[in-house]
């Protein structure tokens, strides 16, 4: 009833709008069974937008208090994509700049999927993948180009990987992410207005595939979640509908829910500092205050300095603390936040909220919230998009933004009446700190509030008095088609004039914050070295096997510098990594080089790079934070205590683990574990260590994936069968996609051609295949230690062989560049070059000239004109999903056979 009110007083109806009252009345129990939940007019209102003209109607702007649902917006473009498949974007990205929020995202985003069936919609099974945290990226989105997928990931990950620069992914994976990600995709940019250079940046990658030099096929689409733009915009933001912005806890329906969220009793208290630090009277009021009050208590503070100072005076005052703060590696914070790991924090779980009473047994929690007062420090780590709610709040004074995502993690759903936050401010600011101007402006907006703290309240204050009070915008760098170029070669693995990181770009530069550092623990860094350094280079290494979000630490570089010289302080020989974003691998030989520097050589040498350091030199402590007195020296008598960090087979999913080293001598068989495949086999001989074994090997092996770069079958794999079945998996592909018929011959030709120039006599031995000619191979189901190949690269033989088929010669000459680009970029290369040792062939040892590698480079850059940057990189990933989808289903057909 309430719904046919509001609808019937216009209050979300728009111009042009052609969604009846039955697909309102459809919206509204589809929504509940999506979400378990009644949607709130605003859903509503947003899903007629989303249905009312496709794409080109979805709001680039949003302004949505937090605590009313904004995930939901994956719900909302899910049911707009069931009712109007052609017109809404096939895949939903949705960014959040807190690497913790990304696990809570992809668990509602899982919900959404199991509830699905439901539905009993023509869609196929939804795709959910996550580029951050515990939950591996299990390639879903990317397997298959027809699939709705869901992207759940960091501004860090998700914006490396759209300017072809994804972060731990290799050369050949990278046009393949920037695809997919970068067409037919909605991007969901959640609390934008924290990442004013990131949102830049994804408005103008739209503006440049819609209106650039090379405009894309189906460009991406932006749309920003955040209460105060800071990006301009051509259209006033999608807001709350006018009966929730009037609603009241008494108001009929879900708008009593809306009212009493945004009229949560929030109470004010501003208290001048008297102490020396903020942290001390953060702690005295924390204590003083609350310590009786059986609640949860949220301290927020911005000095990590503070955080400790507050932690140690509430254990001293024997109350029960936990804390959240950005220093912590991945590791920890994942089990810290996570209630369904038998790690998780009790003390944590109380600011959840719990799990519904029929909630599956993947979401059932695994700790027991701990009963009583309870405090949960934290730094701006706890602030965005999480969802944690406290009954109280003791916090220093941050900027405006900072401040109101403070605000919004206390009495969040609005069940209290007696929540009280209590603000230290400084009585004297300091002049020469560069946010005294924005945190001087919002103690005034403060005052304002008149005691009153709601979000009704907040959204209240004047929208350019909260834009003022804002941290100053970063240096925002322009972006340029010359730099997306640059970025697009990426076959151009080393150092290129032109083409610099891209992490200034997704963040800016903030002259007001110094630059961090990563830092991570591996047992290579101690085992490679000598002549084996040389044999398998460092980044060849970590290509192989990537660092991954959950073994890396992050604090200010500064901080990490003085930690490591005291590290280097006890083992002064032993060797680091420093892992620039690029892939590009400086060694240290040995540690004492750090003590000879000084800050700014430090910062400048550290600054922006992952320090890799041998697993077992310390300086760990068990929460995940960097401490050089970690682990503390044994007491004569006792045994040293064993220190293994390192933690990169520590990555798994549901059914099991993702990776795994372990070594091996002659005698044992390296053949990979189930389900999984060698990608590195390491042999023990280093002429300059005495006690290497030549017997021994170290074996790395990771989980084979629908869309792994080199997957493999368990046993060898004809070429003409690999051919067809990936002619079959592209006619699959394209049948679920609207593509040019022209482009869609393209594909289904290039994937049924791509692997012809395997055969080859050096190339089938090289994979061991004995009996070539008779009998050729696509794969050769084993991997067989360092093989001497030769370098020619099987994608350029097939680019010659495809053109004396007569179904290529018939084909346009247009189409046949298409087909001649797919087939050569398949597995990364001829973006924009092969090498000359890759292009020389034993079938055409004529072309001597080099006129096929200059003919790649040319044919690049024409197909790129003509569909853009990321509509090619598409293109060539339908063909890498062909070929990936031939060889898992080859698999499947082959276990099935053995069973």
């Amino acid at each position: 009833m309430i719904f046919q009110e509001i609808a019937s007083a216009g209050a979300f109806l728009w111009e042009g709008q052609n969604v009846t009252q039955q697909e309102v009345e459809k919206f509204r129990r589809q929504f509940k069974d999506l979400t378990d939940n009644d949607p709130f007019p605003w859903q509503q209102a947003l899903y007629e937008r989303f249905v009312s003209n496709g794409a080109n109607n979805i709001p680039p702007s949003c302004n949505l208090p937090t605590g009313l649902g904004k995930t939901s917006v994956v719900a909302i473009w899910l049911l707009a994509l069931i009712h109007r498949p052609t017109k809404i974007p096939r895949r939903l990205v949705y960014v959040v700049n807190r690497r913790t929020v990304v696990d809570q995202t992809t668990t509602e985003v899982e919900r959404l999927r199991e509830n699905l069936p439901k539905l009993q919609a023509p869609l196929q099974q939804l795709a959910i993948s996550t580029l951050r945290g515990q939950f591996a990226d299990n390639r879903e989105w990317s397997a298959d180009p027809s699939r709705p997928a869901v992207i759940c990931g960091t501004v860090d990950m998700i914006g490396s990987r759209l300017l072809f620069s994804g972060y731990g992914v290799g050369f050949k994976g990278r046009p393949l992410h920037a695809g997919f990600l970068g067409q037919d995709t909605l991007v969901v940019h959640d609390e934008a207005h924290l990442e004013p250079a990131f949102q830049n940046l994804l408005v103008a990658v739209e503006r440049e595939q819609r209106s650039g030099r090379f405009p894309d096929r189906h460009p991406i689409r932006v749309m920003e979640l955040s209460a105060t733009s800071r990006c301009e915009t051509d259209e006033s933001p999608f807001e709350l509908t006018r009966p929730e912005k009037d609603a009241t806890k008494e108001s009929p329906g879900v708008l009593g829910v809306v009212g009493s969220r945004l009229r949560a009793m929030k109470q004010l208290h501003l208290h001048t500092q008297t102490t020396t630090t903020a942290g001390v009277q953060l702690a005295k009021i924390a204590i003083d205050q609350f310590k009786d009050s059986g609640g949860a208590i949220l301290v927020f503070t911005r000095l990590i300095d503070d955080v400790k100072t507050i932690v140690d005076a509430l254990r001293k005052a024997k109350l029960l603390v936990d804390q959240l703060i950005g220093p912590m590696r991945g590791l920890e914070r994942d089990r810290l936040t996570n209630p369904r790991d038998e790690s998780g924090s009790p003390i944590f779980a109380r600011f959840l909220p719990p799990p519904s009473a029929d909630a599956p047994e993947s979401e059932r929690w695994k700790v027991t919230p701990t009963p009583g007062t309870v405090y949960l420090v934290c730094t701006s780590a706890g602030e965005v998009g999480i969802n944690i709610s406290g009954d109280h709040l003791v916090c220093d004074l941050s900027t405006f933004e900072s401040m109101a995502q403070r605000f919004g993690r206390v009495n969040r759903f609005g069940q209290r009446d007696d929540t009280r936050i209590e603000v230290v401010h400084p009585e004297m600011f300091d002049e020469k700190d560069k946010l005294t101007p924005a945190r001087r402006k919002t103690l005034d907006l403060l005052r304002k509030l008149d005691g009153n703290a709601s979000p009704q309240s907040l959204d209240r204050l004047d929208g350019t008095a909260r834009a003022d009070a804002f941290a100053p915008l970063p240096l925002i760098l322009p972006t340029s088609d010359i730099l997306f170029d640059a970025w697009s070669m990426t076959s151009i693995r080393d150092r290129m004039p032109g083409r610099p990181p891209v992490e200034p770009y997704l963040h800016g530069i903030r002259d007001y914050e110094p630059p961090e550092t990563r830092v991570a623990w591996r047992e290579e860094v101690g085992v490679i070295k000598g002549s084996l350094r040389e044999e398998y280079p460092p980044e060849e290494l970590l290509e192989a096997y990537p660092l991954k979000p959950h073994e890396l630490l992050r604090d200010r570089t500064d901080r990490v510098w003085k930690e490591l010289v005291k590290v280097a302080e006890r083992h002064p020989e032993l060797p680091a990594w420093i892992v620039e974003e690029q892939g590009y691998v400086t060694v240290l030989p040995n540690l004492k080089e750090l003590m000879s520097w000084d800050r700014k050589e430090a910062e400048s040498r550290l600054g922006n790079t992952t320090v890799l350091l041998p697993h077992d030199i310390g300086g760990l402590t068990e929460r995940g934070m960097l401490n050089s007195d970690f682990p503390q020296s044994a007491k004569p008598g006792e045994t040293p205590v064993q220190i293994n960090d390192d933690v990169a087979d520590r990555w798994s999913d549901d059914t099991g683990p993702l990776r795994l080293r372990c070594w091996m001598t002659q005698d044992e068989d390296p053949a990979p574990p189930a389900g999984m495949k060698l990608v590195c086999q390491i042999q023990w001989s280093d002429p300059a260590d005495e006690e290497a074994d030549p017997t021994k090997s170290w074996c790395w092996f990771v989980r084979v994936l629908a869309t792994d770069a080199d997957a493999r079958s368990n046993a060898p794999y004809g070429l003409d069968p690999h051919l067809r079945d990936a002619k079959d998996a592209a006619l699959q592909f394209a049948s679920g996609l609207s593509i040019d018929p022209l482009l869609r011959d393209a594909v289904i030709v290039a994937a049924e051609s791509h692997d012809l120039g395997k055969d080859r006599d050096r190339w089938q031995r090289g994979i061991g295949n004995d009996n070539y000619p008779s009998v050729k191979w696509a794969k050769s189901g084993k991997r067989r230690g360092r093989i001497e190949r030769s370098p020619y690269r099987h994608e350029s033989g097939s680019v010659l062989d495809v053109q004396d088929r007569p179904e290529f010669k018939i084909l346009s000459e247009d189409t046949r560049d298409v087909i001649l680009h797919l087939i050569a970029a398949h597995h990364g290369r001829a973006r924009p070059h092969f090498t000359r040792a890759e292009t020389i062939d034993e079938k055409y040892l004529a072309d001597a000239t080099g006129s096929h590698q200059i003919e790649a480079t040319r044919r690049f850059a024409r197909l790129q004109r003509n569909f853009g940057r990321w509509g090619l990189a598409y293109l060539e990933s339908l063909i890498r999903a062909a070929d990936y989808a031939a060889s898992i289903s080859a698999d499947t057909v082959k276990e099935g056979r053995a069973r």
